[in-house]
């Protein structure tokens, strides 16, 4: 029986969480789910420039998992780009966390859980 996932800490929801091809109705087009842990990996190492440790500190988890999620991700975002499939930000078992708490203490979970 495989492990639980222990939730994982994000410090922001996504603003927009469909993305599409323009000119095509999001009815005729696959789409593709990525997590909200993937979305805070690509927002932590490709849009901050985080070094993976540090930031799979921030998230709560190890370098390795936060690597893993970080391929997915991009994987994820690949695929629909070069497929012209849509992306849907969703899902996950998360932790949100508000900047400030996580800046001075990255060991401590505040905030609330979101299985969404």
């Amino acid at each position: 029986m495989a492990r639980p996932h222990c939730p994982r800490r994000i410090a922001t929801l996504p603003g927009v969480v469909y993305f599409k091809p323009a000119g095509i109705p999001l009815r005729d087009l696959e789409e593709r789910v990525l997590p909200l842990d993937g979305f805070e990996a690509l927002r932590l190492a490709d849009m901050e420039g985080m070094p993976q440790l540090e930031a799979s500190r921030l998230m709560g988890i190890s370098r390795q998992t936060f690597s893993r999620i970080l391929a997915r991700a991009r994987q994820t975002v690949a695929t629909c780009m070069t497929q012209g499939m849509a992306i849907r930000i969703e899902g996950g078992v998360v932790h949100l966390v508000t900047k400030s708490k996580t800046r001075k203490n990255p060991g401590k979970e505040s905030g609330k859980e979101s299985g969404l």
